[in-house]
């Protein structure tokens, strides 16, 4: 038995790739300066390494605009309340769902209360997918933002974004679309959806560190900044630079992070190297950063998915078992959640924990509605399973035998 046999990464994925572990420490050690605040060489070359970072990133989403407008932040959360206060004021009507993490909810819930926006909060069907129709059905004169959650961190749903993006891009609204639980698992094609802004924290399917994530804000709109303060550029200045990234990224960023995210990005790369070169792809050497990291991120889903599916299969033996939503292969991560009728959720969770060393995740997973809308918050929410691309054979044994230890009494 494994000491801890990990079924967590939805909250962050867990172990990372060793390379991050090792180019973080190195750069870290090497070039642990405050990049861009002065001329010297060691400054230089960690600036350097940041600028590559964006542009990696810019390619992994296939987003062609201009690479300073990757803006790094302190995690996924803090890019979503910048990307919000950003766009939506006073009076203002917003669309979003009922899916939604509470870096979403409760940014919401803060500025309906005091900024007087209003806010329509979308549905979902019984199997957990958003209607788009609806969405245009909400839309009125006054609509500022549509901020949609990818795919649940619930119930593992894969949003239609395609529909949602053409109905906001033809009602010329901006798009705000939370990556939290697919980027680095499903290619996201910024380009081609004209998604406004993209939001995504670092150290989930990216496979980069806590404490750093991004947004990609596009051409076709400008953030109104929040935070002030200093950026190594223009000092004389009286306000904060309107040019990107410095517009919205104020004070020291965080060079460990954005060194493990770069660590991150060249081991997709690899990644895809090796998947396209089985897959008999022509000309894989000419292959870009993005197209590559695509290979690697069909590869990645299907592991997973491949795990969440045999976890579904052997809770759907018991009758006591009810696993919220219904996602479907075509339009899922590999998240699920679950309870067991007779038994607390702390307790199945305290079991798999002590008894079998079973890291999960039981409660509301910061994503109140969706528990609102099942019936389990007052049970104490639901248990949360998801495997992830480091999970091993050994891992799922320990599950399986541990789901029927603990459902078979």
């Amino acid at each position: 038995m494994k000491e801890n046999a990990y079924f967590d990464n939805a909250a962050t994925t867990w172990p990372k790739p060793e390379p991050v572990y090792e180019f973080m420490d190195s750069f870290f050690r090497s070039h642990g300066v405050n990049p861009g605040r002065s001329g010297s060489l060691l400054a230089v070359e960690a600036e350097q390494m940041i600028t590559k970072t964006r542009s990696m990133l810019a390619q992994f989403f296939n987003f062609s605009g201009p690479s300073n407008r990757v803006v790094f932040t302190l995690n996924g959360t803090d890019a979503l309340n910048q990307a919000i206060a950003g766009l939506v004021r006073p009076g203002d009507h917003v669309i979003t769902t009922r899916l939604e993490h509470n870096a979403v909810l409760r940014t919401m819930n803060h500025m309906e209360r005091d900024l007087g926006i209003s806010v329509s909060r979308v549905s979902p069907n019984d199997a957990g997918y958003i209607n788009p129709e609806e969405i245009a059905a909400n839309i009125s004169d006054d609509t500022r933002a549509i901020v949609v959650n990818h795919a649940s961190n619930v119930i593992g749903t894969v949003q239609p974004l395609r529909e949602i993006a053409d109905i906001a891009r033809a009602a010329g609204i901006p798009l705000i679309v939370d990556a939290a639980q697919t980027a680095g698992v499903l290619p996201i094609d910024m380009d081609a959806l004209g998604i406004s802004v993209l939001t995504f924290p670092g150290h989930k399917g990216l496979f980069g560190p806590m404490g750093v994530g991004g947004m990609i804000v596009s051409e076709s709109v400008d953030l109104t900044p929040h935070r002030f303060g200093g950026t190594g550029v223009d000092s004389i200045s009286t306000y904060q630079p309107d040019a990107y990234p410095y517009r919205l990224e104020a004070g020291t960023v965080s060079l460990p992070g954005i060194a493990g995210l770069h660590a991150a990005q060249l081991w997709f790369r690899e990644l895809g190297i090796r998947c396209a070169t089985l897959l008999n792809v022509d000309g894989v050497d000419s292959l870009s950063h993005g197209a590559l990291c695509r290979y690697a991120m069909m590869h990645i889903h299907e592991i997973e998915v491949s795990h969440i599916e045999r976890i579904e299969s052997v809770l759907n033996r018991y009758d006591a078992v009810t696993v919220l939503g219904g996602a479907t292969r075509k339009a899922r991560v590999a998240t699920l959640s679950f309870t067991v009728e007779g038994i607390a959720t702390a307790q199945v969770a305290d079991q798999l924990d002590a008894d079998h060393q079973i890291c999960a995740r039981a409660g509301l997973q910061c994503a109140p509605l969706v528990h609102v809308d099942a019936g389990t918050v007052e049970g104490g929410g639901t248990i949360r399973l998801s495997p992830g691309f480091f999970t091993d054979e050994e891992d799922m044994q320990q599950l399986i035998e541990a789901l029927e230890d603990i459902l078979a009494t």
